[in-house]
């Protein structure tokens, strides 16, 4: 696999991670423990894409891990950012995956 190929698959995979992240997001988190935790699931998607592009063999390459790592990150990011927030895709599964509070009914 190439850096570009990393960086492609990187790109893809962070491009759709904040709708997977926004399931396990909830609205009453502050901003920082929500930026916690999709860095944190940026990084464990970016090793599985990792792992998955090339299997285990490929983190010998360092270039190429710290490529899809970074690509997927940005990705995540940056879409999130620019798509999924402003066109509140992203929230709106953040609220319909999240539990309701004990005493609200459906």
């Amino acid at each position: 696999m190439s850096t570009l190929d990393s960086i492609t698959t990187g790109a893809q995979v962070g491009a759709l991670l904040p709708l997977l992240t926004a399931i396990v997001q909830r609205p009453a988190w502050s901003a920082e423990v929500k930026k916690a935790v999709a860095v944190v699931l940026a990084l464990v998607a970016g090793v599985v894409t990792v792992a998955a592009s090339g299997g285990w063999a490929q983190f010998q390459h360092g270039t190429l891990t710290f490529a899809t790592l970074t690509a997927v990150l940005a990705a995540s990011q940056t879409t999130y950012d620019l798509l999924w927030k402003p066109s509140k895709v992203a929230p709106m599964i953040e609220t319909v995956t999240s539990p309701k509070p004990a005493g609200q009914a459906e």
